[in-house]
């Protein structure tokens, strides 16, 4: 075979194995790793794929939860992960966080990464006119999607001995506008904003911030926005790939920045969304 044939092979080999439908499979050196997992609803969410994958790298994981509800979906879904530590956790509140990695620090002694995945708005912030927001509606929406993130660093900074990746999910919604979500796209901007500050806080501390920027996805979260399903229809059409992010895309993003790979990359926000946001409509 000629030397074109085996660049040819090397290449349908790599993109088999890095960037085929699925999981990646190479050794991220995430073995033994200690990560938090944040914001698991249920088996759609895009915190559970991004579970599966670092539990497949060979992490250790830890879960929040809020909720009786939320703690039936969990408990049923890590049961195929073994035993691992389910915590109650209400961001809104500090002294269930502090509890939190409380906890951890007995539990593991140290962690490596946290994954924050939590966001909430009122359902009817999530239509009409912007201006229309109430004041609670926008205090609960900064206080659970965006606060959140800066209260959980934090606390979670006392663990990260050995340095450690922090990372969390956005929306292009947080720097356009995008129709009806209104309130929640104020807050993945502040969201966005505590990124790069927490990125430079914990910089010299070897503690990377970063962001995922995903395209709309099925999820539980996503149906609150009212005409998603038309949003999907749109995104599909417009995006350069021709076809919507699949959560699996996203979970690996979050495999690469919580592993050493990244380990020159903070306060960034990287878009996974079939390059839709390069587009100037």
């Amino acid at each position: 075979m000629g030397d074109i044939e085996d660049i040819i092979c090397s290449r349908e080999a790599v993109a088999a194995k890095f960037y085929g439908k699925g999981v990646v499979t190479m050794d991220m050196g995430l073995k033994g790793k200690n990560i938090l997992i944040m914001g698991v609803a249920n088996k759609w969410s895009i915190a559970w794929g991004i579970a599966q994958v670092l539990h497949k790298a060979g992490a250790n994981l830890a879960f929040t939860y809020q909720g009786e509800k939320s703690e039936e979906h969990i408990k049923k879904l890590t049961g195929e992960l073994g035993e691992v530590p389910i915590i109650h956790c209400d961001v809104t509140k500090d002294e269930e966080i502090v509890q939190t990695f409380e906890i951890l620090k007995e539990k593991f002694g140290s962690l490596h990464g946290v994954v924050h995945s939590v966001a909430h708005a009122k359902k009817e912030e999530l239509e009409g006119l912007y201006l229309n927001t109430s004041r609670e509606g926008y205090a609960m929406a900064q206080d659970i999607s965006a606060y959140s993130l800066v209260a959980v660093t934090r606390y979670a900074r006392p663990l990260m001995i050995e340095g450690g990746s922090i990372v969390t999910l956005t929306y292009l919604g947080g720097e356009r506008v995008v129709k009806n979500y209104n309130v929640m796209g104020v807050a993945k901007a502040a969201l966005e904003a505590s990124v790069k500050y927490l990125a430079a806080d914990l910089g010299r501390e070897n503690i990377r911030v970063n962001a995922i920027s995903a395209g709309p996805i099925k999820t539980l979260a996503a149906k609150g926005v009212k005409n998603f399903t038309t949003m999907l229809k749109e995104f599909e059409e417009k995006a350069p790939m021709g076809r919507l992010v699949e959560t699996e895309e996203v979970a690996n993003t979050a495999l690469f920045l919580c592993s050493s790979l990244s380990s020159g990359i903070t306060g960034e926000i990287i878009y996974v969304d079939c390059g839709y946001n390069i587009l100037g409509y």
